[in-house]
């Protein structure tokens, strides 16, 4: 008789659209990695009943509207994604699920949360050198005794640079957790949640690099929720599979 495999937690992605296939396997693989069943999600997908955890991903800017910031007219925006992710929010922090923001989805949970985000740090920043890369290149500070200190074991670390918005005055019970040399926030999270935490980089990208691979892996866990029915099993799908890519 055989027995029945482990089921892997559903962890939803947002995206894009048109997300190109390459980057959306860097999500896909990052969570399938450390245990977890990537699901994408994006406004022309299906929107689930049920997750375990869920990833809101980086891409476009932010409606500035929805922060009560004046409208910049050189900038792509994604309002069908704006408000998919805000549902998303709307519908599964309260049951308790975990979160984690990843560049924009930092800055989206801050806007959730009541926040603001500085619209251009190149224009509001005089002379800060513009970084645009997917190597870790920039350093950031953690504040220690910080859940993402905790996750992440370090109290510095290396990190990829892909955004021109940051988050500004936090939102409702958010802390500020990081920040780089310049001074910009990078990393945020709930005081008033188990699992509710936004890093402005990319730790999807950054395959090798340890303490950002715990983070994706402390999501999962929060995601299991120690069950051991929701142990990691092999992988189901792939990709590019229909309901997951």
């Amino acid at each position: 008789m055989s027995r029945r495999r482990p089921q892997r937690p559903l962890i939803g992605i947002t995206t894009s659209d048109d997300k190109s296939q390459i980057a959306w396997l860097f999500d896909w693989f990052a969570v399938w990695r450390h245990g977890g069943h990537p699901l994408r999600l994006s406004p022309s997908r299906p929107r689930p009943e049920r997750l375990d955890g869920l990833i809101i991903g980086g891409g476009d800017d932010i409606q500035a509207h929805l922060y009560d910031a004046e409208m910049q007219l050189d900038v792509r925006v994604d309002p069908q994604r704006d408000e998919l992710e805000l549902e998303l929010l709307e519908t599964f922090i309260p049951r308790g699920i975990p979160v984690l923001g990843i560049c924009r989805g930092a800055q989206l949970i801050n806007v959730y949360r009541g926040g603001t985000l500085d619209p251009d740090i190149y224009t509001t920043h005089e002379g800060l050198k513009r970084r645009r890369t997917v190597l870790p290149r920039k350093t950031v500070d953690i504040v220690g005794a910080s859940q993402l200190h905790r996750i992440l074991g370090v109290s510095w670390c290396r990190i990829n640079s892909l955004h021109h918005q940051a988050v500004q005055e936090a939102g409702r019970g958010i802390e500020i957790v990081a920040r780089d040399r310049d001074g910009l926030v990078q990393g945020i999270e709930s005081r008033d949640h188990d699992f509710l935490i936004g890093v402005q980089w990319h730790p999807e990208w950054l395959v090798f690099n340890r303490p950002q691979q715990r983070l994706i892996r402390a999501l999962i866990r929060a995601a299991r929720r120690d069950d051991p029915q929701k142990a990691p099993g092999p992988p189901v799908g792939g990709p590019g599979a229909s309901w997951g890519g």
